[in-house]
């Protein structure tokens, strides 16, 4: 232990004191400091992993409805009208399931036309 003169104890106990004070300083930076970057490193990997497998979904989707486009496309080229009323059709067909139930009914039929089931399945008389 070092007892400076009473001259200027109080200044080497101030200078002892901000040494102390940066210490306690640097290691409570340093301790953030491993809480903190890990965390970012970590969260910042989680999110490239994740943009990765998105960006590879949709390369997949794209790649697989290019292909589906293809083979209508070939069909297409041998039966116009055949592949066309298909298209129509199973267009009609996912129309219609988010439909639901229609009554169509008209003013020159005397009653009700019948009722066709849209949903779940395609069309269905009831």
């Amino acid at each position: 232990d070092v007892n400076p003169p009473e001259s200027v104890k109080a200044a080497f106990n101030e200078v002892n004191e901000a040494q102390q004070e940066r210490e306690k300083l640097i290691n409570q930076a340093k301790s953030e400091y491993n809480k903190v970057v890990p965390k970012a490193r970590g969260e910042a990997e989680r999110t490239i992993e994740e943009a990765k497998g998105y960006a590879l979904e949709r390369v997949n989707n794209a790649r697989g409805e290019a292909s589906k486009f293809t083979s209508v496309f070939k069909e297409y080229t041998k039966a116009k009208e055949v592949t066309r009323q298909r298209i129509y059709l199973e267009t009609m067909n996912d129309v219609m399931q988010q439909v639901g139930r229609k009554l169509i009914s008209d003013e020159q039929a005397s009653g009700i036309l019948p009722l066709f089931q849209f949903d779940k399945g395609g069309m269905k008389n009831e």
